[in-house]
């Protein structure tokens, strides 16, 4: 039979160039099903990884793709690494458009005027808060009735969605909209300003790339963060350091709901610009892989989002130049993660031959 054997000292090399290892299995097994669909390998690649650079529109497109990943995945990696495994960032990032996105609906049905500088913070206030409050019921019932924050997060991303249907699908819609489900355009003055005229790239990324600062800070300076990481790392300890249990799960959850909330804002207000049903795309999903193939570092997580984004970007490119199915994206997406848990296994473990016997012993 075969058994894991926990390695004395696994390799420290290998545990950081992990990622890339997996990456290259991924690139090659690509290879093989890009043939076996009767494509050119090397053609099928450089449309997944090296088209989408090639120029600044579709580079502009990965950046503005992998900014709502690294947010949510910032907030993700708060959470896991404390211990609470929020699955339902997806939910969140849609009460986050919900939250932002109404209150830019409001303003424009309303005809309500104020300055760009005070609707735009406001309209990212209001998604944090939408993302908050819905990871906060996840946050009661795991505090009060000890319900697994595994289902329920996930669950209520299937009751996420069904308030946003319900809202464009009917209230929300737009009368003038010749009867699509979406809402009204949100008024100029509650958009994310562009940066690269003739694109959308927006300070969607800016501000991405602040939380990452902030978050490293948080995680790895400051004693909230190190009691989370300890609740996290070993849960005895915390309690005996007199460590509430309680306050890191509320703390972690409310983190990573406000940073998906946040997310949901950003493509609102800065991408879509309205409300569809289709205004995320499984992004709380993905960014669990950009999560852990960014080893739940924030400056790792950059990386991973931005390789993620390239994947997605690559999909849709080889969608239309190519005739790939579009699902092979997720196909790679989900190779990437399992081919990193197995790096990861193996580095930590070795395989051993014996008999059962020889296991017992």
């Amino acid at each position: 039979m075969l058994r894991l054997e926990p390695r004395p000292q696994p390799s420290k090399l290998m545990s950081l160039l992990s990622p890339v290892l997996a990456l290259v299995l991924t690139a090659l097994l690509a290879g093989i099903l890009f043939a076996a669909l009767g494509k050119d390998p090397v053609r099928g690649l450089s449309m997944y990884f090296v088209e989408p650079f090639a120029n600044l529109r579709q580079i502009t497109a990965v950046v503005l793709k992998a900014t709502p990943l690294i947010v949510i995945a910032l907030g993700l990696a708060v959470c896991y690494r404390s211990n609470v495994w929020n699955i339902g960032a997806e939910g969140q990032f849609l009460f986050g458009v919900l939250g932002g996105g109404g209150f830019a609906l409001w303003l424009t049905t309303h005809g309500v005027q104020l300055p760009q500088v005070v609707a735009l913070p406001l309209v990212l206030l209001a998604s944090v808060l939408g993302g908050m409050a819905w990871a906060a019921v996840t946050a009661l019932l795991r505090d009060k009735f000890n319900a697994s924050e595994i289902l329920v997060s996930l669950m209520l991303v299937y009751v996420a969605q069904q308030f946003v249907n319900y809202l464009v699908f009917g209230p929300w819609k737009d009368p003038a909209g010749f009867n699509f489900p979406q809402t009204k355009n949100f008024d100029a003055s509650t958009w994310l300003p562009v940066l690269v005229p003739g694109t959308r790239f927006n300070i969607g990324a800016l501000i991405a790339l602040v939380l990452v600062v902030l978050t490293w800070v948080f995680m790895f300076r400051l004693f909230r963060g190190y009691q989370l990481q300890v609740g996290g790392l070993a849960p005895a300890a915390a309690r005996y350091a007199g460590f509430s249990s309680s306050t890191s799960l509320w703390t972690a959850l409310l983190i990573s709901g406000g940073f998906a909330g946040l997310a949901g804002g950003i493509e609102a207000a800065g991408t879509f610009k309205q409300i569809t049903p289709h205004v995320s795309t499984g992004l709380g999903f993905t960014a669990i892989i950009v999560c852990f193939v960014g080893r739940l570092h924030p400056v790792g997580i950059v990386f991973a989002g931005l390789l993620l984004s390239t994947m997605i970007i690559g999909g849709e490119l080889g969608q239309s130049r190519l005739g790939l199915p579009n699902a092979l994206s997720g196909v790679f997406q989900g190779l990437l993660l399992v081919l990193l848990l197995a790096c990861d296994t193996l580095i930590h473990y070795r395989i051993r031959v014996g008999s059962a016997l020889a296991a017992a012993r």
